[in-house]
């Protein structure tokens, strides 16, 4: 079947162009509209009908799918106010409305519906996840011809249009980091397993390991949820393998802020007894005792980019702005939670 893709190319113009043609949608010159129809013509393409019921009316509304948690506050939790804020100032710039949809994680959701019902001109999905429910409802997704963004989360093979944050890079150096400061067996407390952005966190630990000759040790390797509660309940695990252990870097802040309490109940001193690393630079993370090193995650630039991708397209501007993946980078955020000096030196040192 021919696609949107090679119309364009057959006949020298955008695939935006080609869609607005085929649409019937905005002032298309004769002799550009002759040139489509032929190739569209000569390759048997096919419209897609519901991305021509979506271009020939709009709704205003941009959505977001956010995943409906119970007892959990999406909306004070760091990662997904500060991509929600991102994205809502894409769309309050671009004149358009935000229209938040709610699906249950891990079961089926009717994306492709809410453009056939005309509910929104495009649509952002926040929190997805590689259950095979979910994934079935993007790969739906991806087979029509609208404009979808995902944040944060990869899907293999699927040409998913998406904007992630570069998570290998941000535990290789977090890792790093802990290696060049003595610490040999680091531990590593990630999240859930069906998230992309844990299993970039791994490659990039295990990679910054392999340089140095330091082989993977799964024992010292424990899964959370990206939970306060799972840092929290990981300690008992963590102080039961404190022999073993020289440092430990966690998945995001909130399992590292779990994590140093459940330590300093069982009398840990930190820093001093286990230097611990955490991940996305929430506001929190630089409140707590000791002040957490940690990664920066740019959660509103990630929010801001994928809305800002879709209002372009949405606006007739370039037709590869909300396609492909996009990965924006991260930085280590040095701070005491690392240090490695015992308090009876830093004693010595004031006299």
């Amino acid at each position: 079947m021919a696609t949107r893709k090679e119309v364009a190319e057959l006949a020298g113009v955008s695939e935006a162009t080609v869609s607005r043609v085929l649409n019937g949608v905005g002032p298309i010159k004769d002799a550009t509209r002759e040139r489509v129809m032929e190739a569209a013509a000569r390759l048997g393409y096919q419209l897609n009908a519901v991305a021509s019921s979506f271009a020939r009316g709009l709704s205003g509304n941009i959505g977001v799918v956010l995943p409906h948690v119970p007892k959990v506050h999406l909306f004070s939790t760091y990662y997904f106010s500060e991509i929600l804020s991102g994205i809502g100032e894409a769309v309050r710039t671009g004149g358009h409305g935000l229209l938040l949809l709610y699906r249950d994680p891990g079961q089926p959701f009717d994306y492709v519906s809410l453009f056939r019902t005309r509910r929104v001109d495009a649509c952002l999905v926040l929190g997805a996840s590689s259950l095979p429910d979910e994934e079935a409802g993007i790969r739906a997704l991806a087979e029509e011809d609208v404009p979808f963004c995902v944040v944060d989360q990869r899907f293999g093979g699927l040409p998913v249009p998406a904007v992630i944050a570069d998570h290998v890079s941000g535990s290789y150096v977090a890792t790093r980091h802990l290696l060049a400061s003595g610490h040999a067996r680091i531990g590593f407390l990630n999240g859930s397993p069906q998230y992309s952005n844990s299993a970039d966190r791994s490659q990039g630990y295990r990679m910054a390991l392999t340089e140095e000759g330091i082989a993977w040790n799964e024992d010292i390797v424990y899964e959370g949820n990206y939970s306060r509660k799972s840092g929290y309940e990981a300690a008992a695990r963590v102080a039961a393998d404190f022999d073993r252990l020289d440092a430990v870097l966690c998945g995001n802040d909130r399992m590292a802020i779990g994590l140093v309490q459940g330590l300093k109940e069982r009398g840990f001193r930190l820093p001093y007894d286990l230097p611990i690393v955490g991940y996305d630079n929430a506001d929190a993370s630089s409140l707590i005792d000791p002040p957490l090193t940690t990664v920066e995650v740019p959660f509103y630039e990630m929010g801001l980019r994928a809305a800002s991708r879709l209002l372009s397209r949405l606006g007739g501007g370039a037709e590869d702005a909300s396609a492909g993946l996009e990965v924006l980078p991260t930085r280590l955020v040095v701070r005491k939670s690392c240090k490695t000096s015992t308090p009876e030196a830093k004693e010595s040192e004031n006299e």
